[in-house]
């Protein structure tokens, strides 16, 4: 009997419906959501003691979840997270918001789009960041980055100000993240979940960048495969999927970090 044998878009088609059938998708709320992306990136080792900052838009039109400054990503929990206005005043909870997180805003502001914006300094990134040279996109994994990565080649200090706010935003352009010189990234996305699971795997893209460059020249990959393996891997069920995995083994090891 003879193969079966169809386009591979159908495939896709098919694959694409099923996975809108069949995969977890993220039923928490917002500020719950942030606490899980907190847990889920400081068990990946974005942790710089209280270095980062993740926000996502609240429910009123110019108000944010961020995380509460004096807290590592590892001590975030739902219930200690602020709601801050557009100019980073408390709305709701105790205490105050890193004053990094003005940033933020300039991103918010100038990209609707945006619901949730992740800034973190995880070592490979960190490392990469400091050696002059772009995010290299060679490897079905990475292509999540693929025409979809900005470079900031130039430090602008610490971005307290409104002027790394321009800088930052400016680099970012309509991209979903940014590779930013001597510091981090940046991840701005429609989602929590995708801003999460792209910082997620900016920082394993980094690590293998320099393990591939400690032994060899990376050699590019092909533009419709990257194009294609982008889209893919970006649809909205699997990263659904992906941070549900990930929140699944958090709550495992701290059930309270949605309370």
């Amino acid at each position: 009997m003879a193969a079966i044998v169809r386009r591979k878009e159908e495939y896709s088609e098919k694959s694409a419906a099923d996975m809108n059938r069949h995969l977890d998708t993220a039923q928490w709320s917002a500020p719950q959501k942030l606490a899980l992306a907190c847990r889920i990136l400081a068990a990946e080792e974005h942790g710089s003691a209280l270095a980062g900052q993740l926000t996502t838009r609240g429910e009123e039109p110019g108000t944010y979840w961020t995380m509460r400054f004096g807290l590592g990503l590892d001590e975030i929990s739902a219930g200690n997270l602020l709601l801050v206005d557009d100019d980073l005043r408390v709305v709701a909870g105790d205490g105050m918001p890193n004053p990094s997180n003005r940033f933020h805003l300039w991103i918010y502001r100038q990209r609707p789009e945006v619901r949730s914006i992740i800034h973190t300094h995880p070592p490979h990134v960190s490392a990469l960041s400091m050696i002059g040279e772009p995010l290299a996109v060679a490897h079905m994994d990475t292509s999540v980055f693929w025409n979809d990565c900005a470079y900031l080649p130039e430090w602008p200090g610490v971005p307290i100000g409104d002027e790394e706010g321009r800088i930052i935003s400016g680099v970012l352009g309509d991209k979903r993240a940014a590779l930013l010189a001597h510091h981090g990234l940046v991840t701005a996305c429609g989602t929590v979940e995708e801003a999460a699971m792209l910082a997620l795997f900016m920082e394993r893209a980094a690590r293998l960048q320099l393990l591939a460059r400690a032994v060899g020249q990376i050699k590019p990959i092909g533009a419709a495969e990257a194009q294609e393996a982008h889209d893919y891997r970006l649809r909205p069920s699997i990263i659904g999927a992906t941070f549900c995995y990930f929140a699944r083994k958090a709550l495992k090891d701290d059930p309270t970090i949605v309370a």
